[in-house]
């Protein structure tokens, strides 16, 4: 029922989709309020609220875009279930922008299939990376997605290797502008944090463990069917497939090694993870299989929710 009910895009499916978001952000807030509500403070947790929003339109827009699943909306529903499995992902307002920009590099790094303004393109993948390291340093590691496209799609032209370079140094040099402007000093307004952390304490309860246990079994299960069926993909959007495993693999690697395990680091995850998850179900022949596969993804966060 469930399986049928999103296996094709509808706009119940994205009111379906909000409204679970939007349980998340308010259990997320009800764990952390302390002082009163005001008007402002309402003002800003509702463009938070729109910016978790815009990063599942945006995710939708992605996968549509580059025909990365089929014509359903698995992948925002899970996105969406993501966020209400490991709440905090919705309450740390500088990894919801940065994981926003990365979005839309990746938006961009996916638009390079078409060969068409490719220095824009990379400018502009460049650019947005480097606005998601001034919210959150480990974002730097998504850079590495820039230069693999370039590598998929067989590009030798030395110019288009120099211009993500160039577009990250565009943003350091505005930011230094405005740290001199703001704060009358270079550095300061560098959000700059590369510390390491191998110390997973943090997530020693039982809803952290059930949680990362789902995303990480189901992501890994689903991943091994996502990488063999890449090859019976169209020619041309086969790179565009590669990129999101490299993704999921970067994200992952920022999970591991970020300093401060509250949660929110599983965000970068969320969007490569549907993405891949998403085509499993596509391929799932046996109904019955296919039903109780969605199902737990479904019910185990509010499973978690009641605990």
């Amino acid at each position: 029922m469930i399986t049928s009910f999103f296996n094709k895009s509808k706009p119940i499916n994205f009111v379906i989709v909000f409204f679970i978001t939007l349980l998340a952000f308010l259990i997320a807030k009800l764990n952390v309020i302390e002082d009163a509500i005001t008007f402002l403070g309402f003002i800003k947790q509702a463009i938070i609220l729109l910016l978790i929003y815009a990063s599942i339109l945006l995710v939708n827009f992605i996968v549509s875009k580059n025909s990365l699943t089929k014509k359903n909306n698995y992948e925002i529903l899970l996105f969406s279930l993501f966020l209400l499995l490991i709440v905090p992902t919705t309450s740390h307002t500088n990894i919801l922008i940065s994981n926003f920009f990365v979005l839309l590099a990746l938006r961009r790094i996916m638009s390079l299939r078409s060969q068409k303004e490719t220095k824009k393109k990379l400018f502009d993948a460049a650019f947005w990376i480097a606005i998601a390291c001034l919210f959150y340093f480990w974002a730097i590691l998504f850079f590495a997605i820039i230069l693999a496209a370039l590598v998929f799609y067989s590009d030798n032209n030395l110019r288009h290797w120099i211009v993500p370079f160039l577009g990250a140094l565009t943003v350091f040099t505005l930011s230094i502008a405005a740290s001199v402007v703001f704060y009358g000093s270079y550095f300061k307004i560098f959000n700059i944090s590369p510390q390491i952390s191998y110390d997973f304490s943090s997530y020693n309860t039982f809803q952290y463990i059930v949680a990362i246990t789902i995303l990480l079994s189901f992501g890994a299960w689903s991943s091994i069917f996502y990488l063999n069926n890449i090859k019976k993909k169209k020619k041309a959007f086969r790179a565009s497939f590669k990129i999101i495993i490299i993704a999921a693999i970067i994200a992952f690697l920022i999970v591991i090694q970020t300093p401060d395990k509250n949660g929110s680091e599983f965000l970068f995850l969320f969007a490569p993870l549907a993405i891949i998850i998403t085509n499993y179900i596509e391929i799932i022949q046996e109904k019955w299989f296919k039903e109780a596969f969605v199902l737990v993804l479904v019910i185990a966060p509010f499973f978690l929710l009641l605990l």
